[in-house]
């Protein structure tokens, strides 16, 4: 039994497409030549004038640039200064029987991909095959760099439209605690008192003040998630939102809490004014738990048009390890919020000197118009 087998055609590889720019025709063939010597399959297109190359590179996609370079050499410069109008510009090499290193170094600076003396055209395919290779791996790094400022703007929408769905369930829980829970709690109080003005039995009044003395602490503690989850104290200013944080965490903790804080205006956005807030919230969250500190410093300014906050305290700081932790989502997290207003996040610490977070929103000249974030 006979078997066959088929070999399957496969196109020839297509040929370079070079622009040759040469007033010479003998360099010009003694060119060709050497890419013919050395078997490289192209296409090699001559133009002797700057306006037949703008012409032919506006028109054509060409794979490599050859360009003859003669002191001053501004022929050669100028049609790189062309070139570069170009979305997606070739490799392009100089060609020259007198160029110095100090001229070649210059325009290697300049972005022009190599030189070549003319008595040395035997490595002209080579160093073509090496620019081609070099500018096919630039081009894969932008792609890649544009790909990954892609994914990077792409994340940080959706940590900002995470950030404000979060608010948005925050708001309405508060809102439910407020008009459910707050609600039933006040009208058993309002019964409980009832019931105290309307008794003579001694053991019924201590019941009811104990009681009553639970329910106020259930209020307090309604009133005080509420606040947490939806800070209605920033409709005063963000100079009472931080301040009244601090003295929340000082009765708690029985921390020492300074607040240094700039004469408010009113002009900030309710976005910087949260993203703050929820900066100094998270810091002494954090500092309750890890920081083992008896003094806390909170430094609020917005001098030269830049909302600086910095909490600070004199704990036993935190490693670089806790810090790169994959778990540490509480300070990535203040990372990300702080973008969402345009603004960036500083962690300074040293063991048993404490740590410092610093948060940092540009915000524009009031005669400018919105500040970032603004509503």
């Amino acid at each position: 039994m006979l078997a066959f087998i088929m070999l399957q055609e496969y196109p020839p590889p297509r040929p370079l497409r070079i622009l040759h720019l040469e007033d010479s025709t003998v360099d010009h063939e003694l060119v060709r030549l050497a890419l013919h010597n050395a078997h490289e399959h192209c296409e090699l297109e001559r133009v002797e004038t700057l306006e037949e190359f703008e012409r032919q590179v506006q028109s054509f996609n060409f794979d490599v640039i050859l360009a003859d370079y003669r002191p001053p050499g501004l022929k050669a410069l100028e049609a790189w200064q062309i070139l570069q109008q170009q979305t997606h510009s070739p490799p392009f090499i100089l060609l020259s029987g007198a160029i110095g290193e100090s001229a070649a170094d210059g325009a290697i600076k300049m972005g022009i991909s190599d030189c070549l003396a003319k008595d040395d055209l035997s490595q002209l395919a080579q160093i073509i095959r090496r620019s081609m290779e070099v500018r096919r791996i630039r081009r894969a790094k932008e792609i890649a760099d544009t790909e990954r400022a892609l994914s990077e703007r792409r994340l940080a929408d959706f940590a900002e439209h995470l950030q404000m769905t979060i608010e948005q369930e925050r708001a309405a829980i508060a809102r439910e605690i407020h008009d459910d829970i707050g609600g039933a709690l006040t009208a058993v109080k309002f019964d409980l008192s009832w019931i105290g003005r309307h008794t003579a039995d001694p053991l019924t009044r201590e019941h009811v003040n104990a009681a009553t003395e639970l329910l106020q602490h259930a209020l307090d503690a309604s009133q005080r998630i509420m606040m947490n989850l939806r800070p209605a104290i920033l409709d005063q200013g963000l100079v009472a939102a931080v301040q009244w944080l601090a003295g929340g965490f000082t009765k708690r903790t029985g921390i020492e809490t300074t607040v240094h804080a700039f004469p408010e205006k009113g002009s900030l956005s309710r976005a910087v004014q949260l993203v703050a807030y929820r900066t100094a919230q998270e810091a002494l969250t954090n500092i309750a738990k890890y920081a083992d500190c008896d003094q806390v410093t909170i430094d609020l300014s917005d001098a030269e048009n830049v909302l600086t906050l910095e909490v600070k305290d004199n704990g036993k700081g935190i490693s670089q390890t806790e810090l790169n932790k994959p778990t540490a989502f509480g300070i990535r997290g203040l990372h990300e919020r702080a973008k969402t207003v345009g603004g960036w996040l500083d962690v300074s610490t040293h063991c048993n000197t404490g740590t410092s977070i610093i948060l940092s929103v540009p915000l524009l000249p009031p005669h400018s118009g919105t500040k970032p974030g603004a509503d």
